[in-house]
């Protein structure tokens, strides 16, 4: 549970409680299960579904660009070189965004036409989801299409897949519950998007500067500026609106959100000239492990700078009424 401070037009602060996700609130008894399978079931279709799409039906030399002309750097993509491997996992981020995206309008529809309605707590609709993914996914990967994938690309595909899950069903209640504080949240998570998936590219910077591609170079930094000003101005109109300010781990998990959900099916249903191809790992991961976790160490580092930030204007206003 997260409490988030808003700071009305009397000078007295007043606590708002938040229930999230996993906890147990008005609309969430505590024998929900048939609940959740109501709920798990049509989402673990979809994301079969747009597996054996992808895997038994679809052309894997467009989807997955089986020996696509990639230049220098990816000389081999093969179906299991590591650019083309890397598009097999990346099919479970995308599978997830577009949970992530449909269960939040369903959700945020259903909440406002449907009197009592109830939400099944996130975390037992993924448990049944998981019990039917580890079978059915394995079960497309590893027996359809040619080639077929061996045990370890199968077992990335399925446990990228149940942590995408996990995230793209974490926002469902306060979709249901408190869309407008969800909006506010995924304003927050598309700045530090832009932060996230910019800093990855400090590794190649060596290689942008050697081959003359300064225009790289300005757009990052422009990017990252703009995130983080994004950012700011976020949370300056929160604190001008009196908004409650959210949990530096809901600002967190909300940048993963809208970088590794939201963006990869932005990716493959706009930015693939009408390919519909599955992305590479590199347009969203930093090749260095030690990159990628420094990423994401930074990212946290903002999302608490920003509820620092928020406490010191709020005791500023307090200190001010009280003058």
């Amino acid at each position: 549970m997260i409490c988030l401070r808003e700071w009305p037009a009397e000078s007295e602060r007043q606590e708002v409680v938040i229930r999230l996700p996993g906890e147990p609130g008005k609309r969430s008894g505590p024998n929900s299960w048939s609940l959740a399978l109501v709920h798990a079931l049509p989402i673990a279709v979809l994301l079969l579904s747009l597996h054996y799409y992808w895997f038994a039906i679809a052309d894997r030399y467009v989807v997955f660009l089986y020996y696509h002309d990639m230049g220098p750097l990816y000389p081999d993509t093969s179906p299991f070189s590591r650019v083309t491997s890397s598009r097999y996992w990346m099919t479970g981020l995308v599978a997830s965004g577009e949970v992530a995206i449909l269960y939040g309008i369903v959700n945020g529809l259903l909440g406002r036409v449907v009197p009592n309605y109830r939400l099944p707590r996130w975390w037992r609709v993924w448990t049944i989801c998981a019990a039917l993914l580890v079978v059915g996914i394995p079960g497309i990967t590893m027996t359809v299409n040619w080639p077929t994938l061996p045990v370890l690309n199968t077992v990335q595909v399925t446990l990228v897949t149940l942590l995408g899950l996990a995230l793209a069903l974490m926002p469902g209640r306060l979709a249901a519950e408190a869309p407008g504080e969800l909006v506010w949240l995924s304003a927050d998570g598309f700045g530090l998007m832009l932060v996230v998936l910019n800093l990855i590219h400090l590794e190649k910077l060596s290689r942008w500067l050697a081959r003359g591609g300064t225009w790289w170079v300005r757009m990052m930094v422009v990017s990252l500026t703009v995130g983080v000003a994004w950012l700011l101005v976020v949370t300056g109109l929160r604190f001008w609106r009196r908004r409650p300010v959210p949990g530096a781990m809901e600002v967190f998990a909300a940048g993963l959100c809208a970088a590794y959900l939201v963006m990869p099916v932005v990716h493959h249903l706009i930015g693939t000239d009408g390919y519909y191809y599955i992305s590479d790992s590199d347009n969203f991961f930093a090749r260095s492990q030690v990159l990628q976790v420094l990423t994401w160490l930074v990212a946290g580092a903002i999302a608490l700078g920003l509820k620092w930030l928020y406490r010191r204007l709020a005791a500023h206003r307090a200190r001010m009424a009280d003058a």
